[in-house]
């Protein structure tokens, strides 16, 4: 009896040595697979696996060569739940406003419906399998990765000006997943690569709700969701035969209730009520009045919504980890605002006026370092030609009206009386038009200035009305600043010397006043058409400048495999 147990127990100890072998040869083996699969035998050849092009050939290598091409997902015998949680990850990429599509998504499924299946004795998951899984699910972090630190989009390959510089230390992907495989955890990894703006989670909860708002409208709309038009505007009371696919619409947005009386061709005020809220979302003025504007707005489905949410995801992965929002000017021109934010804090929000479509004020950063009360405004070449000598020609008072003066390159001041303005050449004209300080200045009572390449400043305007409009792409490029008397206080406050009196008064000098302040302050100049507020509701607005449709052709293109 003893003998037969110590045989049993032999037995026991042999098959589990034997088990231990035979696991050790099969992770040999993959290792051996996984080597072969990613060494490149042309150097002119693009890597492939499995038919799916490598993001960085020589990263892999050194990740894989560093743990002795051991596999990284599994032990060769099972996939754990880390490598589900990849999959799961690359799946959830759309939220980012990425297309899983660029991961290998594809070739990483099909692998897993075959492991699963043999898990059910209904085929076989083969060493080269696990070795080719690997590679991928590792390929596809290192993608992911460099997506979401860097965007999948160069913006310097763009037609539109982008020079808001990043400075960004190297990425390190391949230490990065190492610490994500020891840690067990993937998210967290790539949560630790977003932007710095605190909006961004924000708006990517925002870009998820869209999604379900598509599949809602798949299930019942597609197809039917026709362009609605207007001659003129509707106001409650109004009849329009279209008014009940408005209705329909705001439904659908869940900005009305589904259940209320109603009469299918009258605007009613509970309509009214819907309407607000889209102009809300839209950033147009809400006085519940069916416009242009309010069309367009309802003329977006939720995949003209998504489309534009993750063009802007990816401007936000442009900026520099750099920019901080400890103390900052944002200048959103794409929503006509300027927000001065101060340790997270947005002390001032403010209207302005950018640059007209063909004048579009350019998107870069600068440091703000000084001010000017009272200043004079030099014209510049191009609006004293187009503009300027043509009204001198109508009127000969021109100048006078306006508190101009006619300067040399000296800026001794001209007689203009000496000059034969109806011969004048305006391509030939040898002199410069200065406006001096005063309320009728174009510049207003005061400029803030960040020295850039663009010539491009944010200042006071005489032409106070022109900020109750809803479209304020109006100016040279500039932007106009409706308060700011408000912005000079802020930004003067490390002295308790200027005062709202103070202040005031330097705003109303004969001569310019130059006034330095104590720090540099960042300034950004950009534009956004979509982002989520502190409440976490969508905010939408027109692509003025017509630059979301190259970013997204860009972004929307899948990766060569």
């Amino acid at each position: 009896m003893k003998k037969t147990r110590l045989n049993f127990l032999f037995i026991i100890l042999l098959g589990f040595q034997f088990g231990n072998l035979s696991a050790q040869n099969n992770q040999v083996e993959i290792s051996d697979l996984i080597r072969s699969l990613i060494e490149k035998d042309s150097p002119e050849s693009d890597q492939k696996v499995a038919g799916q092009e490598l993001f960085s050939a020589v990263t892999i290598k050194s990740f894989y060569g560093d743990r002795v091409f051991e596999p990284a997902w599994s032990d060769g015998k099972v996939l754990p739940e880390i490598a589900y949680e990849m999959r799961y990850e690359i799946q959830q990429i759309q939220f980012d406003g990425l297309n899983p599509a660029d991961y290998h998504l594809s070739a990483i499924n099909e692998l897993f419906v075959k492991y699963e299946n043999s898990r059910k004795s209904k085929g076989v998951f083969l060493p080269n399998d696990f070795a080719t899984l690997d590679v991928l699910l590792s390929d596809a972090y290192l993608i992911i990765s460099s997506h979401l630190y860097l965007g999948k989009v160069n913006p310097a390959n763009l037609k539109s000006i982008w020079n808001i510089q990043r400075s960004a230390p190297e990425l390190q992907v391949g230490d990065r997943l190492v610490t994500a495989l020891a840690k067990g955890s993937i998210r967290k990894s790539f949560e630790e690569l977003y932007p710095t703006f605190t909006i961004y989670k924000r708006m990517r909860d925002g870009l998820r709700y869209m999604y379900d708002h598509e599949k809602r409208f798949n299930a019942k709309y597609i197809g039917s969701w026709k362009k609605l038009k207007i001659d003129k505007s509707i106001k409650v009371g109004d009849s329009d035969n279209q008014i009940n696919e408005i209705r329909s619409r705001l439904m659908f947005w869940e900005f009305i209730d589904k259940d209320f009386v109603r009469d299918d061709k009258i605007y009613d005020s509970i309509m009214e009520l819907g309407i607000k809220k889209l102009q809300v979302r839209h950033g147009l003025e809400a006085d519940g009045v069916i416009g242009q504007g309010t069309i367009y707005a309802l003329n977006q489905s939720p995949s003209d919504l998504i489309a534009t949410a993750k063009v802007n995801m990816e401007r936000l992965r442009w900026l520099s980890a750099d920019i901080k929002e400890q103390e900052l000017i944002l200048v959103n021109t794409a929503n006509y605002q300027l927000d001065f934010i101060s340790k997270r804090d947005t002390l001032l929000s403010s209207k302005v006026i950018v640059g007209k479509s063909y004048h579009a004020t350019p998107q870069f950063d600068a440091e703000m370092s000084y001010l000017v009360f009272s200043p004079t405004w030099t014209v510049p070449n191009s609006i004293t030609r187009n503009e300027i000598i043509p009204a001198i020609k109508r009127n000969p008072n021109y100048l006078a009206s306006k508190n101009m003066v006619v300067i040399n390159n000296s800026g001794v001041v001209i007689d203009p009386s000496t000059i034969d303005w109806q011969k004048t050449n305006p391509r030939k004209f040898p002199y410069m038009i200065r406006q001096e300080p005063g309320e009728q200045n174009s510049l207003g009572l005061v400029k803030f200035m960040f020295p850039n390449q663009y010539s491009v400043y944010i200042h006071d305007t005489p032409s106070r009305s022109l900020f109750s409009r809803e479209d304020r792409a109006l100016s040279h490029g500039c932007i106009r600043l409706q308060n700011p008397a408000e912005l000079a206080k802020l930004l003067l406050s490390f002295d308790s010397q200027w005062t709202d009196v103070k202040i005031r008064e330097a705003m109303k000098q004969k001569k310019e006043r130059v006034v330095t302040l104590d720090r540099k302050i960042p300034v950004v100049i950009f534009y956004l058409t979509y982002w989520a507020d502190s409440k976490g509701q969508e905010c939408f607005r027109r692509d003025i400048y017509d630059r979301d449709g190259e970013i997204l052709k860009a972004l929307d293109q899948v990766r060569k495999t």
